[in-house]
């Protein structure tokens, strides 16, 4: 005890030391105010209807009645009920205590009927579907947060595992607790991975290339060939600037980039600066001219092909569909073909993002971004997690400051706690434009002085949705397709955002789905369309073969006309948030 509350002074210290000295400002006002809101809309609804409310209110309290009975009988002696199926159990109650301890049990399910009763509430209430998500959205967090799991007292697990171990396991909870609370400099940044077995250029990111570009914005990697020929069409991979280019190369068994270079491509990757106050001014423009058209200049210079394909993940394929729209209308071919990875060009239904991207949070993360000059790596990152709240972080915090057991070594959660600032001005165009207003699509942004048209984007397209993607929903970048003006394959992989990109044929654990020409229903599409067990690559691979297939003798990074700076994967993917 005496050492549990020692560790608690440090937490207490490392959350107030920042604040003396006025570094940290309060954060989530907006996100806390549309919450109240929100389910405050949900409540109104129900209380203009009072017999409705009645029956809920009925529905709710029978089946607590029915609860707290099975229970009674027993704690009298009676049986306990027949066990679940494996698969259904939710992974917060499988240890056994849950259900052979009736009080325990009755909290479990206690908790499991408030849950799905609110949540029908939501479902049931007459609202938009926009406030619909939103609830949606702030429940599962609410619910989340208020598991019996996530505390000591209502835990049967973590009672016997503190009872087994004397209480160290709050001990060390505590000091895990105080290094992450100063490792976020006043504010929890929950560790999800034993990061320090884990080197850029040494087990992670280690494809050899070498950096043969460099501008404010970016460095360009040129990866050096492993085949005697390679396609004359070079490759360029345009990654979102949200996160670092590296989950394309997180290791030789998981890269795509090692796995495209030892198909005969010569590829390059930009990898973005991870900006601070000096590129508050860098906008969507910005990131185009220093970006996509500073690295297809330097791409022509060491391989002398003015002809590329080009590749777009996430925000870097919203990047690389505006970029295309804008050069069509000045008639700039130097991009034969694109690939969409995971990308989103409509926003209409953009998934649970969309939650944070109101009118009144929009305009206070732009307050935010506005005295610094950006916004904050930790923010972007908090709002993934609480995508999948209960995996993300009560789950962790569960672990790491209750059961005090540090999490292990995973190379794709160390990615993933590597965050990434964003500039001002490049960022409030992007929640603006996309998220808020959907301009893309609807034909209305303007980019340098020019209204962008998807329609006069006509070079073949390889499109690729994610069937369980939360961030750039399949459905979504269906829709988003059929907006492009020339030949279009779209694709859906199996599992979500990284998952279902990251899949090698090596060890593929998803597949995909291919076949249909994209319509107006994203339901009979996937209907009609053709299942392939294993990894969507090899069709990518044949789609871009396919538009240029001719081949010359192996590339040397720079192509001898453009001086390497530096080995991959460079200097700024170095750089913390």
């Amino acid at each position: 005890m005496g050492l549990f509350v020692e560790e608690s002074q440090k937490v207490a210290a490392a959350y107030l030391e920042p604040r003396s000295r006025m570094n940290v400002q309060p954060q989530g006002g907006e996100e806390a105010k549309d919450m109240v809101q929100t389910l405050g809309q949900v409540a109104a609804q129900w209380m203009t209807d009072p017999a409705r409310m009645m029956v809920a209110q009925a529905t709710l309290s029978r089946q607590m009645m029915e609860l707290w009975a099975g229970t009674m009988g027993r704690m009298a002696g009676g049986s306990a009920p027949e066990p679940e199926p494996a698969k259904t159990v939710d992974k917060r109650f499988a240890a056994p205590e849950w259900r052979e301890m009736p009080g325990f049990d009755f909290l479990r399910q206690a908790y499991t009927i408030t849950s799905e009763w609110a949540t029908g509430l939501v479902d049931q209430a007459d609202l938009d579907e926009d406030t619909r998500g939103r609830a949606r959205f702030y429940l599962r967090q609410l619910t989340g947060a208020l598991s019996p799991s996530n505390f000591l007292a209502t835990n049967p697990e973590l009672l016997r595992h503190t009872f087994e171990e004397g209480g160290e396991n709050l001990v060390r909870g505590m000091r895990m607790l105080a290094e992450d609370i100063a490792a976020g400099k006043g504010e929890l940044k929950i560790r999800q991975s034993d990061n320090t077995g884990h080197e850029l250029g040494v087990n992670m990111a280690m494809t050899p290339g070498k950096v043969v570009y460099r501008n404010e914005l970016m460095e360009l990697i040129q990866y050096a060939s492993s085949t005697p020929d390679v396609y004359r069409r070079p490759l360029l991979i345009v990654p979102p600037w949200i996160n670092k280019f590296y989950v394309l190369d997180l290791n030789p068994a998981k890269s795509l980039v090692r796995w495209a270079v030892d198909q005969g491509l010569t590829v390059f990757v930009i990898s973005w600066v991870n900006p601070d106050e000096r590129h508050a001014d860098k906008d969507f423009e910005s990131y185009m001219r220093e970006g996509i058209f500073a690295a297809l200049g330097a791409i022509e210079q060491a391989t002398g092909e003015r002809d590329a394909a080009a590749a777009g993940y996430c925000v870097g394929g919203t990047l690389l569909a505006v970029t295309l729209a804008y050069m069509a209308i000045h008639g700039d071919a130097r991009i034969s073909s694109a690939t969409f990875l995971t990308a989103q060009t409509d926003f209409r239904d953009a998934g649970d993002l969309k939650v944070f991207a109101s009118e009144e949070q929009i305009a206070a993360v732009e307050n935010q971004m506005r005295e610094r000059g950006y916004l904050q790596g930790s923010k972007m990152a908090n709002a993934f997690n609480m995508l999948r709240p209960n995996d993300l972080i009560w789950s962790y915090v569960v672990d790491n400051y209750l059961k005090g057991k540090a999490p292990m070594a995973f190379d794709l959660l160390t990615w993933n706690s590597d965050s990434t600032r964003m500039p001002a001005a490049n960022h409030a165009f992007y929640l603006r434009n996309c998220y808020l207003e959907n301009r893309l699509t609807k034909r209305e942004m303007v980019l340098a002085g020019e209204t962008l048209d998807l329609g006069r984007v006509t070079i073949p397209v390889y499109n690729l949705a994610a069937k369980e993607d939360h961030i750039a929903p399949a459905k979504s970048v269906f829709v988003g397709a059929k907006f492009f003006g020339g030949p279009m394959r779209y694709v859906l992989a199996g599992s979500g955002h990284i998952a279902g990109v990251v899949n090698p044929p090596s060890k593929p654990k998803y597949q995909y789905w291919s076949g249909p020409e994209v319509g107006d229903s994203y339901e009979a599409w996937l209907e009609a369309a053709t299942e392939t067990p294993g990894s969507w690559w090899p069709d990518w691979a044949a789609w871009l073969v396919e538009q240029a297939p001719e081949k010359i003798s192996a590339r040397e990074p720079g192509g001898g006309v453009l001086q390497p700076l530096c080995d991959a994967p460079g200097d700024y993917v170095r750089v913390q948030s």
